[in-house]
Parts: structure tokens; sequence; C-alpha cells
């Protein structure tokens, strides 16, 4: 199981190597796509974890056992309905077939359980409907 998950972190959890004992107590592996963290500080981080589904959910628990919340990602990923016209563009450029083209009707189509929330989607779409938010505060819309 492979899936893409933002991490907020809290202040007093900053200079703890949460991320170390995920390898060691839950055999998981991850790669760190981009972070955020100082000390004494809130922190994000967006991290790719890939192992077995039980280790992934029982260090998703660790997680948020210290008050670190996990995020599913590809739940972040939004299309703005008023500005899609369904062009397709995203569709060709989707690495995992989350966004494609549903025949007959020719409409854009999301599976979230397929996304990566690799981002490519974004600059990808000529009219700027394809979103990632990483603010809290922000509404979800429609997923895209």
């Amino acid at each position: 199981m492979t899936r893409i998950y933002l991490l907020r972190y809290p202040k007093d959890t900053s200079n703890q190597p949460i991320i170390c004992h995920l390898v060691q107590r839950y055999e998981v592996e991850f790669n760190i796509l981009k972070a955020d963290i100082r000390p004494q500080r809130d922190g994000i981080m967006v991290l790719e974890m890939k192992g077995q589904k039980e280790k992934v959910v029982d260090a998703l628990d660790y997680l948020k056992s210290l008050g670190v919340k996990a995020e599913r990602l590809a739940g972040k990923v939004h299309r703005d309905e008023s500005k899609c016209f369904q062009c397709g563009a995203c569709t060709g450029i989707c690495p995992v077939g989350a966004l494609y083209i549903e025949k007959p009707s020719m409409e854009v189509t999301f599976e979230v359980e397929k996304c990566t929330a690799c981002g490519l989607c974004v600059p990808g779409c000529p009219v700027r409907a394809m979103n990632i938010s990483f603010d809290p505060a922000t509404k979800t819309g429609t997923p895209a």
C-alpha cells in the first residue's frame, strides 16, 4: 500500500524523531516530498508511506497518539467546477489514471483512491481549475 499524507505537527513534537520511529517500529518506507518543520512551531510534512496495510495503519495510529494529524493528500486535490470545462488536459498527465474521461459521456472523472496527489494536474490545467490546498482553514469543495 502506498499513500501520500499531509502531516500536521503540533509545535511540541517538532523536536522528536517521529519519522525515524515510523521506520524502526512499523517497518514502513517513506519519501518526504515536502516539509516545513521548525522548532517550537506547528509544521507540515507531505510524506509518501509504503508498507503492508496493517503496518501503515499502525504507523498512522502512532502519529495520532503524538497529536500529529495525518490526512490523505488526495483529499486536498480539488477542482473548481465553475472554471473546469471538461477539456481533459488533466487526464493526459495524470500518471496513475485517477483522472480519466468517462465514455460515452466524455466527462472528466476523478477516483480519489487512485490519486497520489503528485500535483501534475495543477499546472497542467489550462484554466487553473485544479488545486491542492495545505491550508486547514480552506473549505474542501467538490473533490476533483
